[in-house]
């Protein structure tokens, strides 16, 4: 009798590894350079610091934002408020990456925190002049359109 519980190919081949013989011992892989490795969507492409207001997501100035009675001009928000924080943490302490510092009730009304920094995003420069470019919100039924003209 047969010392395998399953017939199917593949379960216990300790007999194909006997044939094979002892695997070859290679030594470490030379390093690669950093210019072959695989970059991410946009990587490597031009980008731009960008400020945006927390509530409305309007693009505002950076000097503007770093003054404690600025307003976005969209709607009006406070724009020196600790949604707009590079510090601003909803899991950290006092929802701020800053230690020691007193807590803040209303986290999107102005404030006169001494560690404020503006949160800069990193945009690609292709994406805003597309943003620019376009119109409207009709492109894109536009666009939709076009697909079923005849």
């Amino acid at each position: 009798m047969s010392d395998r519980k399953y017939q199917q190919r593949g379960y216990m081949q300790s007999d194909d590894r006997e044939r094979r013989g002892p695997r070859e011992e290679r030594g470490p892989r030379p390093p690669r350079d950093p210019r072959d490795a695989p970059r991410g969507r946009g990587l490597g492409g031009p980008t731009a610091s960008v400020f945006r207001c927390a509530r409305c997501g309007t693009s505002q100035q950076v000097a503007a934002a770093a003054a404690s009675d600025a307003q976005c001009t969209s709607c009006g928000a406070d724009l020196h408020s600790c949604t707009n924080c590079l510090s601003f943490d909803s899991a950290a302490p006092n929802q701020c990456r800053v230690p020691g510092v007193e807590r803040i009730a209303r986290k999107d009304q102005r404030n006169d925190c001494g560690s404020f920094e503006p949160r800069l995003r990193q945009e690609s420069t292709a994406e805003t002049e597309a943003r620019k470019s376009s119109p409207g919100g009709n492109d894109a039924r536009a666009a939709f359109d076009a697909l079923f003209k005849i």
